[in-house]
């Protein structure tokens, strides 16, 4: 039986604060500093304004996705490292997008040559993790994300699942700590390919 690897796509796949980032300078005169964790302080108003409110935020985010998803970019070797692992595992990307966003992120990603099952998903992660693991039989999972968020979430819902965070993002990196709930913080495709590939040699669950 295949493993399972269970992929983010912003920050892990494609470039997106970055593009976000610029997006907001040209339409909207706000600068973004990758710099904070936090989107909302991230902003600052060029006219002097009071930052856009969380709610806002939300707000800017969905007027990017998905009409201005066209300006996102490959992560190096992403694509490559999938293709790799797909000769051992089934992949399935799992994306915080909503529902609508779906086949505009099938489209996006199959642009890049990655042609796998996307899920949409709001909130926590733990749950679709969970019942994508038992759909496949409870295989040998992977799961990778930046979001110290949503790792915590899988470990709660299902343990037994291989956690790895990656921040793909090389302005953003350092500026986020390892997710406490995750196995390992890989910030390159190129060695997280065999990070993964390994976690499928062994044949073993995460320990609970």
């Amino acid at each position: 039986m295949k493993g399972l690897l269970i992929c983010d796509c912003d920050e892990v796949l494609l470039h997106m604060v970055r593009h976000f980032g610029r997006w907001l300078d040209e339409a909207h005169d706000i600068d973004f500093t990758m710099a904070g964790g936090d989107f909302t302080s991230a902003m600052k108003r060029r006219d002097g304004g009071p930052a856009p409110s969380r709610e806002e935020m939300w707000g800017l985010l969905d007027q990017f996705f998905p009409a201005e998803m066209h300006r996102q970019t490959l992560v190096p070797h992403a694509a490559d490292a999938l293709m790799a692992l797909s000769a051992v595992a089934d992949i399935v990307i799992l994306t915080n997008l909503q529902d609508h966003c779906r086949d505009a992120r099938i489209e996006q990603l199959a642009a890049f040559g990655i042609a796998h099952r996307v899920e949409t998903n709001q909130g926590g992660k733990g749950d679709p993790v969970a019942k994508l693991f038992e759909e496949h039989g409870a295989p040998v999972t992977v799961f990778v994300d930046d979001l110290a968020i949503h790792h915590d979430s899988v470990a709660r819902h299902v343990p037994q699942v291989h956690r790895l965070h990656m921040v793909a993002e090389p302005e953003l990196a350092p500026h986020i700590a390892p997710a406490p709930a995750a196995h390992a913080r890989i910030d390159d495709w190129q060695v997280a390919q065999g990070w993964i590939a390994d976690r499928f040699a062994r044949g073993e669950h995460a320990p609970a």
